[in-house]
């Protein structure tokens, strides 16, 4: 009798333990972009961040940045964590400087096999942009 409490105690609080996992992973429902002002980059995928200073629309970085900031806190932070200090679920996007553009934009677009999802459907290039501006405008960690 006291086995078969202690075994349903053990599976209970195993459900709970997975609870909380899952719930330390995110809020992962988009949440709609407002990008302003910033030029309309069109359909096709672009390689190369263009907000980024120096680029074709460089002059557009710290309207980005500000773009870019509020769309993460409502689309990465509950993954990636504020300001992109991540609490060791997920990678921490300051120190991800093997990432190319064009390797973060797939990344994006496609999501990844160990639960990142797809933004390809509900975030525009503007966007996904404003936001890699942002988390490149953010100190490294020291």
């Amino acid at each position: 009798m006291a086995t078969s409490f202690s075994l349903r105690a053990l599976i209970s609080l195993a459900w709970l333990g997975m609870a909380g996992l899952v719930m330390a992973h995110g809020n992962v429902t988009p949440q709609p972009v407002d990008t302003g002002n910033l030029p309309e980059l069109g359909d096709e995928v672009r390689s190369v961040n263009p907000f980024r200073e120096g680029n074709e629309y460089g002059e557009f970085n710290a309207q980005a940045i500000k773009v870019g900031e509020s769309a993460y806190a409502g689309n990465c932070a509950g993954c990636h964590g504020i300001r992109a200090m991540s609490g060791g679920l997920t990678p921490d996007l300051r120190e991800l400087t093997e990432w190319d553009d064009e390797y973060y934009m797939g990344r994006v677009l496609n999501g990844t096999d160990r639960g990142m999802p797809s933004w390809k459907k509900t975030l525009d290039q503007n966007a996904i942009w404003a936001i890699r501006t942002y988390v490149e405008s953010l100190p490294k960690p020291e």
